[in-house]
């Protein structure tokens, strides 16, 4: 279980493509200081387990499944990635319950920058939509946000200095894609009382 709060931007520094997967070696000094093998780190929202762990850097196996419903599959050498250890128990929640099961990808449709944040409009696949509202939590790219807006096929969010400093989406430019995993709460709610695309 994570929280949405980037630990550090880290960085992919191999790629090796298997026939049915791929392995990521990725720097990450923070998130790799005591890591052992089997322990979960989520890499742009998406939970991979670590195979191997050596200085500050570590290995996860990616099959076809993630990177199909993902976006990992575009990541190169050299990509930066949000990284971030999963909550202790008993530890702040400081974001929201994010599971590091990606629901789905969306693509980053505008950025409109302010002097102190900037709105970025960000595409939402039809089926997620129901599960974005207004002012409820969103993760992007593994990072808890807040929704401005909320529209059929899009949502925005707003970002303050430190998320564009310290995150990808401070790199992201429109055409770009990213993570989406929506509020697991708003699923199982659905789910209990037998709603299916907002019908009873």
């Amino acid at each position: 279980m994570f929280t949405g709060i980037v630990e550090e931007l880290g960085e992919i520094t191999a790629v090796e493509t298997l026939d049915d997967a791929c392995r990521f070696r990725l720097r990450g000094p923070v998130v790799t200081d005591g890591a052992r093998h089997g322990d979960s780190i989520a890499v742009n929202g998406v939970c991979l387990t670590v195979v191997d762990h050596e200085g500050d850097e570590f290995t996860a196996d990616v099959m076809a499944e993630t990177l199909n419903r993902s976006s990992l599959g575009v990541l190169a050498v050299g990509s930066r990635v949000n990284l971030e250890r999963p909550t202790a128990v008993g530890a702040r929640l400081g974001g929201h319950i994010v599971q590091g099961h990606v629901d789905g990808t969306g693509e980053i449709l505008e950025r409109k920058p302010s002097e102190h944040w900037e709105l970025v409009k960000i595409s939402l696949p039809a089926d997620l939509a129901r599960y974005v509202v207004e002012k409820g939590s969103i993760t992007v790219d593994g990072i808890s946000l807040t929704v401005v807006d909320a529209g059929p096929d899009f949502f925005t969010v707003s970002l303050i200095p430190t998320t564009l400093a310290l995150t990808t989406l401070g790199l992201k430019q429109p055409g770009d894609p990213v993570n989406l995993e929506v509020d697991v709460i708003a699923k199982y709610v659905e789910r209990l009382l037998g709603v299916q695309g907002g019908t009873r």
